[in-house]
């Protein structure tokens, strides 16, 4: 196992985990309060990271980095549909 793959998912991994508070907060506030400038260019960018890793044979990075991509998508998901819900409540008022 290379030094660089253990190294990189241990990062990776903290960046996961720093995404849960806001992921719940999303969810019980029923709010999405990242743009989708930030989420949906970070989310790409990870899954081409993960492609990248692949080819590279870091298992553990790609993995981690696609879960770290899949929590970025959920932020965005989360904007989606609390904005959508919020301008059928506006129409209905």
């Amino acid at each position: 196992m290379l030094w660089q793959d253990i190294l990189i998912t241990t990062a990776s991994f903290v960046f996961s985990l720093a995404l849960f508070p806001q992921i719940y907060y999303g969810f019980k506030e029923k709010k999405g309060h990242i743009t989708y400038a930030t989420s949906v260019p970070t989310f790409i960018g990870l899954y081409a990271i993960c492609i990248a890793y692949f080819s590279l044979h870091l298992v553990l990075s790609t993995i981690v980095c696609f879960i770290t991509g899949t929590l970025w998508f959920i932020l965005f998901i989360q904007r989606w549909m609390y904005n959508k819900t919020e301008i059928l409540k506006i129409k209905k008022n």
